[in-house]
């Protein structure tokens, strides 16, 4: 089938772009480009935020169960389109067909549902004294999205900002730009009104860095590496505005000594494997008490071993191809670098085998890695699992907040008081406990260099308003 698209999707219309530039989008399994879309411009951005200014006051003032439904038309449109955005992800990101659809499509559309009950229920006043303290949308939102979820990031930004009465310009990946089209097919389709969310298609550094800098932009919700979002931030300081920053991630699953070790250690590495380990949120350090740690480090070998790779339509791949070559070549770095700095390999690395065609690494795992060395501290973002000894509680909660960042992490025990004890010891912003299940209403966000602000649920909705205090 054809991918490429040759228009801006501004003010209610597809549109011609600015400038004939076009990026490439290639399919990561076979190397092949599969479409073309375009290099959006500043010219571009600056009619898309203009169309979203023009909007704000109308859609801001939209009553609240007006805007539930039309987010509810929005939500049936793109589950109309399940199937052809499953496909769409497997093609342009590489993921096995069956992550593309559970997880890549199948989560953005809960938490869109989720958003359709937030649109609905409108915001609650408080009273202070003599003031009354109400909840306001802060305007227009820049958003710029990664390649990696690229259905879900968009979703999770534009849904709430949608639902808090904002409107949107979107900035999607330019490896991964295909499915931002098919939501906005669905957008076109569920009758959105003119300018309330736009589609400026491009790379970071043109038409991202001028959504990030536009003075029209009340706030930019950006996620994607840690160093692209000290950009952004500086950008958007420039012109004080808002940002709401996700950034990178290097989780810790502590695996205490009185876990179930086998299921500890197989949800760990699944975790960590999750979208070829392209996740900000990947358990990508496994700490697991010293006298339980070789046989997790077997575990772990055996449980990799079942990760086959492979084609992404083919039931039996598990592990697809990373993103890019520029991305396997960066993640092959990583892994010999940790070998030179003493882990021992215990299954994959770079002379492991894979197909000869795509950009793929063998699922790795790598043993006795030194909590200060850079496998241990840099994300990777690839299928490499970084295993390291622990002492007891104290030593696990010490080596797991031995990180710039704090986004995610695990703890795995017998005993939920305890679990729950060191759980609340973590420097980070969600912690699971023995595989606890995602909640797409919980605040989803990080400590330190994982970024600022909160994503899903009333939370995330809360990131897209101001408080006016009125007093009487």
């Amino acid at each position: 089938m054809d991918l490429t698209r040759n228009a801006m999707y501004v003010d209610g219309r597809w549109t011609a772009p600015s400038s004939t530039d076009t990026i490439a989008v290639e399919n990561p399994a076979t190397e092949e480009v599969i479409a073309t879309v375009p290099a959006g411009t500043p010219v571009d951005v600056d009619a898309a935020v203009r169309a979203a200014r023009a909007a704000f006051d109308g859609w801001a003032a939209t009553d609240p169960a007006d805007r539930a439904a039309a987010l509810d038309r929005l939500h049936r449109a793109l589950t109309g389109r399940a199937d052809e955005i499953a496909r769409t992800v497997a093609l342009e990101l590489g993921a096995p067909l069956k992550v593309a659809t559970r997880v890549q499509t199948g989560l953005p559309l809960t938490v869109l549902r989720s958003f359709v009950e937030l649109a609905g229920q409108p915001p609650a006043a408080e009273i202070i004294g003599n003031s009354l303290v109400v909840r306001e949308p802060v305007g227009v939102v820049g958003a710029i999205t990664p390649w990696n979820y690229p259905l879900h990031q968009v979703m999770a930004k534009l849904a709430a900002a949608l639902a808090a009465g904002c409107t949107v310009v979107l900035k999607p990946a330019e490896l991964t730009p295909l499915v931002s089209y098919l939501l906005f097919d669905a957008v076109d389709e569920a009758g959105l009104p003119p300018g309330v969310v736009n589609l400026v298609a491009g790379t970071g550094q043109v038409a991202g860095e001028a959504l990030a800098g536009h003075p029209d932009v009340d706030l930019v919700s950006f996620t994607g590496s840690t160093a692209t979002g000290r950009r952004i931030a500086h950008l958007a300081a420039d012109r004080v505005a808002r940002v709401a920053l996700e950034l990178g991630g290097k989780s810790a699953n502590l695996i205490l000594d009185d876990a179930d070790l086998a299921t500890a250690v197989k949800v760990g590495v699944g975790n960590a494997f999750l979208n070829s380990g392209q996740t900000c949120t990947a358990w990508t350090r496994m700490l697991v008490h010293r006298d339980r740690y070789a046989e997790a480090v077997d575990l772990a070998a055996a449980t990799a071993a079942g990760y086959r790779l492979g084609d992404p339509f083919d039931p039996a791949t598990r592990l697809g191809p990373l993103v890019s070559a520029e991305q396997r070549d960066r993640v092959l770095a990583h892994v010999e670098r940790g070998l030179a700095d003493g882990g021992r390999l215990v299954t994959g690395g770079p002379g492991a085998a894979r197909p000869d065609r795509g950009w793929f690494v063998a699922p790795t795992v790598l043993a006795d890695v030194d909590p200060d060395s850079a496998l241990a501290q840099e994300e990777i973002f690839g299928p490499v699992l970084a295993i390291l000894p622990v002492d007891d509680d104290d030593h696990a909660v010490a080596v797991a907040n031995n990180s710039r960042y704090g986004l995610a992490g695990a703890v795995w025990s017998g005993d939920q008081e305890r679990a729950l004890g060191v759980a609340r010891r973590l420097r980070t912003g969600a912690v699971d406990i023995n595989g606890a299940a995602f909640n797409p209403l919980a605040p989803f966000g990080g400590y330190r260099q994982s970024g600022f602000g909160r994503e899903l649920g009333p939370h995330g909705l809360a990131e897209f308003q101001q408080l006016k205090a009125i007093q009487r």
